[in-house]
């Protein structure tokens, strides 16, 4: 049987990084991809050294250009031969503003790499899988806002993984209703403590968190080395459509709150 591929956008880092390094020790090809090539060929240096028996591929570019994301396919596919998973995982963070305080380029950054990338992203991986007889699995990343959660300084990023939620739910129906080989489903990892917490616009700006929002990363958050572990092991097991991979369920939640006064998680 021949070695399976997956591409991860984003995975120089946080949980891009952490994912790839389940699907190498499962022993899959592993296409990486990131901005900084200097972190990125350090991620591919620390993955080869994994015991797993597959391949790495490390290929730079920016999600928010369409030519970028469309070398990362044909780059994946020249190496490999095919694509069987495609995780749509770049995303920024917005500064922690009011939605009238950001910028026109804050704006664009944010909507250019977390929605629009993702909408290219999984047109380009559909057009490709189409042409493989067992077609292939997208998944998208659901994120805050994506149950219509609302904060200040976090209205852009909601708005965009709100959008995301109902791309990826209205694609599955696309595609079932065209009998499509492929199939999409959501990613949703819940609260992560990376980099991506602290710094906005992929490291470009620092957040000043509230005590508030210390408290509910504290109570709520996990580390993406733990995330990823469940989500790649949800994603080798999934064959359906329109599948929602959930890390932070209600119960967990509930639970979390509930021990809280008992137990201090200091994750940040």
């Amino acid at each position: 049987m021949s070695m399976k591929t997956v591409v991860i956008t984003g995975s120089s880092r946080g949980l891009g990084y952490e994912m790839a390094k389940v699907f190498c020790t499962n022993d899959w090809n592993v296409v990486i991809n990131g901005v900084n090539e200097d972190r990125l060929k350090a991620a591919k240096e620390s993955l080869e050294a994994l015991s797993g028996k597959g391949e790495i591929l490390e290929v730079p570019g920016n999600i928010a250009r369409s030519e970028d994301i469309l070398r990362l396919m044909d780059s994946a596919v020249k190496r490999f031969g095919a694509v069987d998973i495609w995780i749509n995982n770049s995303g920024v963070n917005q500064p922690s503003k009011a939605m009238w305080e950001l910028t026109d380029a804050e704006i664009d950054a944010i909507l250019n790499i977390d929605l629009r990338g993702t909408i290219i992203g999984t047109k380009v991986a559909t057009l490709q899988m189409e042409k493989q007889p067992e077609g292939g699995m997208i998944y998208t990343v659901e994120g805050y806002g994506s149950n219509d959660a609302m904060m200040l300084g976090l209205n852009m990023y909601g708005t965009s993984k709100r959008a995301i939620t109902h791309f990826t739910r209205s694609y599955a129906k696309e595609l079932e209703e065209r009998g499509s080989k492929v199939r999409i489903g959501r990613l949703s990892p819940g609260i992560m403590i990376t980099d991506f917490t602290k710094m906005a616009l992929g490291g470009e700006q620092e957040i000043v968190l509230s005590e508030k929002t210390r408290n509910v990363y504290n109570m709520l958050g996990d580390y993406p080395d733990v995330v990823a572990q469940f989500l790649v092991g949800e994603m080798l097991k999934n064959p359906a459509n329109n599948a929602k991979i959930n890390w932070l369920t209600g119960k967990k939640v509930v639970w979390r709150l509930m021990t809280a006064p008992f137990f201090k998680r200091n994750m940040i």
